[in-house]
C-alpha cells in the first residue's frame, strides 16, 4: 500500500496516514471495493481529482445475500469530513428512490450527518449502508421487455428475476409507500450535512455528469411529465386533482417517519450508554471494595508497626542503661558474667564449658601431632582420657536437661 500513500500525497490530502489507514482497513474486509483517482465535479463548477472507493457491498435482504455498487468518495480532508457516497447501478438496473437514496444514486445517512473524525470511519458507514439498504434495498432489476413496452403491470415487475449475481429485489407497490407526492413547486433543495469549511466545495457535490444534488428525504411518488407515477393514485380519494390537504398530510407523514426515526436513534443511543454505564459502576464498585479491603490491611499493619517500633524503642532505653552501667563498672570477672537462676542449670552449664573446652583440647592436641611436637603414643593416651572424660560430662548434660525439662 505504499503506492496508495504516494497517490494521497500527490494529490494534496492534507492527513495521508489517517486515509490511508482507513482505506486499507476497508479494503482489508471488503475485497469486492477497489480505490482509484478520478475527476469529481462539485455544484459550484469546481472540479477536482479525489480518491473514490467503488466496487460492491454484501447486503442481506429476506433472508438472500445481494452485492450492492457503490462509490465512495473521499474528500482530500478526509477524515475530517464525511465522504460523498452514490449507488451506481449496472445497465441492467434501476435506482429505487427512498429516503436515504435520491433518483441520481447519491446517499443519504444519519452516519454521514452526523459524522465525527474521532469515531467514524469508513467500516462503519458501510456496515451502516448494509443494515439499512437490507431494510430500504437500493436498487432492483429492470423488465426484461423495457424496451418494447414503457410500462409494466406490477405483478410482471415483482417476478422478473434481476440477470446479474447482483440481485435485488422489484419496487414495492404504491400502497407500500408512506410518502405522497408534493408538487414540482413545492420541491425543495436542502443539503444532507453542512458544507465542508475552508474547501471551497459543500459536502453535497456529485460526480462528473451525475447532474445535481437531491434532498436526503425523496418520496417514492414524483411528479412526472405525464402525471404522477404510482406512488400515489388520486381516484382512490374519490378526486382527480391533488390539493393542499394531500400535500399537507404527506409532509406531515415524512416529518413524522423521520422525527420517529431520530427518537428511535437517540433512544437506542441512550440505552447502549446506560449500559455501559453500568457495566462502569459495577466495575468501579468492584474496585472500590479492592480498595477498602487494601486500606484496611494497610491501617492494620500500621498499628501493628506502632507497636513494633515502641517495643524497639523501649529496648533501646534499656541498652543504653546497660551500657551507662557497664561503662561504669571497673572490671568483669568472666565466671560471674554469667549466672543461672538454679543450681540444676549451673551444673549443666559447667558441664557443657567443660566439654566444649575438652573438645578445643582435642583439637590442639591433633595439630601438635602434625606439627611432630609430639608423637602418636603421647597423642593416642590423652586422647584416650580426654574422650572418657567427654563422655561423661555429656551423659551428665543429658541427665540435667531431662531433669530440667528440656527437650534432649
Amino acid at each position: 500500500m505504499e503506492d496508495l500513500g504516494r497517490l494521497l500525497s500527490n494529490y494534496s490530502y492534507t492527513d495521508v496516514a489517517a486515509t490511508k489507514k482507513d482505506v486499507v482497513d476497508c479494503l482489508k474486509q471488503y475485497k469486492a471495493l477497489a480505490y482509484r483517482v478520478e475527476e469529481y465535479a462539485f455544484n459550484d463548477g469546481t472540479v477536482k481529482q479525489l480518491l473514490n472507493l467503488k466496487g460492491t457491498i454484501p447486503v442481506r435482504y429476506k433472508g438472500n445475500t445481494y452485492h450492492i455498487p457503490v462509490a465512495i468518495w473521499l474528500l482530500d480532508t478526509h477524515p475530517r469530513y464525511a465522504p460523498l457516497c452514490y449507488v451506481q447501478p449496472t445497465s441492467d438496473m434501476h435506482i429505487k428512490v427512498s429516503m436515504y437514496v435520491d433518483h441520481n444514486g447519491k446517499i443519504y445517512l444519519p452516519y454521514l450527518h452526523d459524522w465525527n473524525p474521532a469515531h467514524s470511519d469508513l467500516l462503519g458507514l458501510i456496515q451502516v449502508m448494509i443494515v439499512t439498504f437490507g431494510d430500504y434495498p437500493p436498487v432492483y432489476s429492470k423488465p426484461k421487455n423495457a424496451a418494447k413496452t414503457e410500462v409494466m403491470p406490477l405483478q410482471q415487475q415483482q417476478q422478473t428475476p434481476y440477470p446479474t449475481q447482483s440481485f435485488m429485489p422489484q419496487p414495492p407497490t404504491s400502497t407500500q409507500s408512506p410518502y405522497c407526492p408534493y408538487p414540482q413547486q413545492q420541491q425543495q433543495q436542502f443539503p444532507p450535512y453542512p458544507a465542508a469549511a475552508g474547501g471551497g466545495y459543500g459536502g453535497y457535490g456529485q460526480p462528473s455528469g451525475a447532474g445535481a444534488s437531491y434532498p436526503p428525504y425523496m418520496p417514492q411518488g414524483m411528479p412526472t411529465a405525464g402525471g404522477y407515477n404510482t406512488g400515489y393514485n388520486p381516484s382512490a380519494q374519490g378526486t382527480g386533482t391533488i390539493t393542499e390537504e394531500h400535500i399537507k398530510a404527506s409532509l406531515v407523514s415524512a416529518v413524522e417517519d423521520k422525527l420517529k426515526r431520530r427518537i428511535q436513534e437517540k433512544v437506542n443511543q441512550c440505552q447502549a450508554e446506560i449500559q455501559t454505564l453500568k457495566r462502569t459502576q459495577q466495575e468501579l464498585n468492584e474496585g472500590q471494595s479492592k480498595i477498602n479491603d487494601i486500606v484496611g490491611r494497610l491501617e492494620r499493619d500500621e498499628q501493628e508497626l506502632a507497636k513494633s517500633i515502641s517495643v524497639l524503642k523501649d529496648k533501646e532505653q534499656e541498652l543504653e542503661r546497660a551500657l551507662e552501667g557497664l561503662e561504669k563498672v571497673d572490671g568483669i570477672d568472666v565466671d560471674e558474667a554469667v549466672t543461672t537462676t538454679a543450681p540444676l542449670y549451673k551444673q549443666l552449664l559447667n558441664a557443657y564449658a567443660e566439654e566444649a573446652a575438652i573438645e578445643d583440647a582435642v583439637y590442639f592436641m591433633g595439630e601438635a601431632l602434625r606439627s611432630g611436637v609430639i608423637d602418636l603414643e603421647v597423642f593416642l593416651k590423652h586422647v584416650r582420657q580426654l574422650s572418657r572424660k567427654q563422655f561423661m560430662l555429656r551423659a551428665l548434660m543429658q541427665k540435667c536437661r531431662q531433669k530440667a525439662g528440656f527437650p534432649a
